[in-house]
């Protein structure tokens, strides 16, 4: 899907107020009876962020002052390239990393395991199965993979299966990151958590696959550049343990 694209180059304009109750109850009327979350101003004077929960998750749009206009798009900031929506949302939706029940997940561990993320994933999504072949060039990484089948579900199995194998990162990796999927020969019918992991992704709202987190719970879906993925996940491993 296209973006719409704010770029935030100069902005000369008066501070303005934000009416929050008339902008509220536009919104509110315009989309349906969404309940708004809240509204604050932007680095743009006079436009304002709007917070709203819809099927798919979380949503941001702008709007004026007075609610008598709405923006919907990522706000760019041009000076740094930053993208002021995605960092919000991930910020927005972050969890506590330690109360993802890990057991769930399988564990894959390279070097010392100093990077740490958590991905939902689906063997046959095929943006999973590139980021999957680009986190194998990263050392000193620790994934869970919390096995997420809902692209084909009637290949769940597939899933589960990988959970009943004696090494099941390795049965994981040749399922899901090789350029062809292979199907562990383990079978199915072991104690797994496929089922539970469906219905925490569906309480976490995981609406898509890949869908991360990083070790200080902030959230992102889909995948990213590796060299952008290893920076962030550096910076993190070295923030100072909360």
């Amino acid at each position: 899907m296209m973006r719409t694209f704010f770029l935030v180059l100069a902005v000369f304009a008066l501070p303005a107020l934000a009416d929050e109750t008339r902008i509220r109850q536009a919104i509110e009327a315009k989309l349906g009876g969404v309940k708004v979350d809240g509204v604050q101003a932007t680095p743009i004077a006079g436009i304002f962020e709007v917070r709203f929960q819809a099927s798919e998750g979380l949503q941001i749009i702008y709007a004026d002052a007075q609610g008598n206009y709405f923006f919907t798009g990522h706000l760019i900031e041009a000076r740094s390239d930053r993208d002021l929506t995605e960092e919000r949302l991930q910020k927005l939706t972050a969890i506590e990393f330690s109360a993802l029940p890990l057991e769930l997940a399988v564990k894959i561990q390279r070097g010392n395991g100093k990077r740490v993320l958590a991905m939902f994933t689906d063997p046959y999504c095929p943006y999973c199965r590139k980021l999957e072949q680009a986190l194998l060039q990263l050392e000193d990484i620790t994934v869970y993979v919390f096995m997420y089948p809902v692209i084909r579900p009637d290949a769940a199995d597939h899933s589960r299966a990988v959970w009943c194998s004696k090494d099941r990162a390795k049965a994981w990796l040749e399922l899901a990151a090789g350029d062809r999927a292979k199907i562990p020969s383990a079978g199915a019918n072991c104690a797994n958590p496929v089922d539970k992991v469906l219905e925490l992704g569906r309480s976490l709202r995981v609406r898509s696959t890949p869908t991360l987190y990083f070790a200080n719970g902030e959230r992102a879906e889909g995948g990213m550049p590796i060299g952008q993925m290893r920076a962030k996940m550096d910076e993190i491993a070295r923030q100072p343990k909360k």
